[in-house]
């Protein structure tokens, strides 16, 4: 499918239209990058000159997207006749152009210095279990977060407007739905498994393993499931993320000597989420058909990519061979062994990204009611580790130890990323829909990851939602490659199935 198809009936203001979109995505490309280096290279006394760099070109990048001329254009090209692709762009462009120009550029500046000055201290704060040295900074990004949506739109709720900005396509009232659904799905199954007296692998992978090591283990993974190197690369962060492009999607992830499995799985996961930015057209770079759908389809790839490849035994069977060269002390481990270990439900561990595949969406629907409750002035900042840690033990049964292991334990709100949360449990709905759709039309993944042959899977994520950028929408993105509306039922399938032969239960 040709991204940008060349007609000689092109209307020139679609083609001024996108030379002035390029320019923007491309100030945006240079802010995170900007942002990868203070989080993974940039020297600890680099604050002050960061955060302003981060501000301006946050300014720049908004006031080139609400310039008059945009607008003007956007008025121009509403009646033209303009092919689909063409159609998605301006209609992308409208939608981000909409909400921008009710937003005071010093706000955009305040917000960008502010999450920049943030970072640092929620890093301090976290490292010395101290919400109080980062709850000012969350209270004044709580603030402008509500003053941005107050712009946006003074009658919606403003945790719906601010959601959009990272889900655009799908209802605040629908995702609910969705997140409902999981909820309602996994809490009588944990509760199942809780009590289940079927035994199972638990501590394959105790004992201590090198961080050095870890590092040569993890590029092995990702050379294995075909990453790129050319164009992406490999460094350590205080939370695992990924940032880039269709040329330059790098990964981040950490090591823990007493757990080799927590670092594996973030850098597959971060993986699913460059592949997706890799996978993007390389001929629509900086255009809205080059860039990613928004961050339920994002999370998809990269829960796609952790649990039902990461996590099955198929994988397990392939890769643990590799991974016993260099830890000795698992030579005698199986692939039965370390794939109940690595999908274990457990009791009490209070880290989302170290979470079990089920408990996950409760650590989900924790932080999706405590920010809401935030933004809607329902909860001061200063009882957040009270809340959090009485929402923990209400949906978990336990209670964090300290606030790094509570309410310090992400980085999201140092971005002021309020409206994030929801995406991760979106996505692993997602997630479970794509590969089924995989399935019927590729056969057995299983035995082709068992194979080492990670290239089909790949090229069918690549041919069914990444090579379409913003083509579509989020549902009739995932009705193009599954033929259905999105919904849970694919993920309450897939988790009934699993996780009930592996634990014995009576659902199965």
């Amino acid at each position: 499918m040709a991204t940008e198809p060349s007609t000689a009936e092109t209307p020139e203001a679609y083609d001024q239209l996108l030379s002035k979109v390029k320019r923007i995505n491309n100030v945006e490309a240079a802010s995170m990058l900007l942002s990868w280096d203070q989080q993974v290279m940039m020297p600890e006394g680099g604050t002050p000159a960061r955060s302003q760099q981060l501000s301006t070109l946050s300014a720049l990048q908004h006031e080139l997207l609400t310039e008059e001329e945009v607008g003007d254009l956007l008025d121009e090209l509403e009646g033209e006749t303009l092919s689909p692709e063409r159609e998605a762009v301006v209609r992308e462009v409208r939608r981000d152009y909409e909400r921008a120009v009710r937003v005071p550029t010093d706000l955009v500046e305040r917000i960008s210095q502010k999450t920049s000055e943030a970072l640092p201290i929620w890093e301090q704060a976290k490292a010395e279990n101290d919400w109080s040295q980062f709850a000012p900074h969350v209270e004044e990004l709580v603030d402008l977060k509500r003053q941005y949506a107050e712009h946006v739109d003074p009658d919606a709720d403003p945790y719906e407007v601010l959601f959009a900005d990272y889900e655009p396509c799908l209802s605040l009232e629908r995702a609910e739905e969705i997140l409902t659904e999981i909820r309602e799905t996994l809490v009588p199954m944990i509760d199942e498994i809780r009590d289940s007296e079927t035994p199972i692998t638990t501590d394959a992978f105790s004992g201590q393993f090198d961080t050095e090591v870890q590092e040569e283990v993890a590029r092995e993974a990702l050379t294995m499931l075909g990453y790129p190197w050319e164009r992406g690369r490999l460094d350590t962060s205080s939370h695992p993320f990924s940032t880039g492009t269709q040329f330059d999607a790098r990964v981040t992830t950490r090591f823990k000597a007493e757990d080799p499995i927590d670092a594996l799985t973030a850098t597959i996961h971060e993986f699913g989420h460059a592949t997706y930015n890799l996978g993007l057209p390389d001929d629509a770079y900086a255009t809205p058909l080059g860039e990613h759908r928004g961050l339920s389809v994002h999370e998809s790839q990269s829960r796609l990519w952790e649990n039902h490849v990461g996590r099955s035994q198929a994988f397990w069977e392939r890769f643990l061979p590799t991974m016993a060269e260099y830890f000795p002390t698992i030579e005698e481990m199986t692939p039965r062994e370390a794939y109940e270990s690595v999908n274990q439900v457990y009791e009490d561990n209070p880290i989302r990204v170290e979470a079990d595949e089920l408990t996950y969406h409760l650590h989900i629907v924790l932080r999706f009611e405590i920010e809401r409750a935030l933004i809607a002035g329902e909860l001061s900042v200063e009882d957040v580790p009270e809340v959090w840690n009485d929402k923990m033990e209400e949906y978990l049964g336990f209670r964090p130890e300290t606030d790094a292991e509570g309410c310090l334990q992400d980085i999201h709100w140092s971005h002021g990323s309020f409206g994030y949360f929801p995406t991760y449990s979106l996505g692993s709905a997602m997630a479970a829909q794509l590969f089924q759709a995989a399935e019927a039309d590729l056969g057995d993944v299983d035995a082709l990851t068992r194979e080492g042959e990670f290239d089909t899977l790949r090229e069918w994520l690549r041919e069914n939602v990444h090579r379409h950028g913003q083509r579509y929408e989020t549902n009739a993105l995932v009705r193009e490659a599954t033929g259905e509306d999105f919904s849970a039922d694919a993920f309450t399938d897939y988790v009934t199935e699993k996780y009930g032969a592996l634990y014995d239960l009576e659902r199965v």
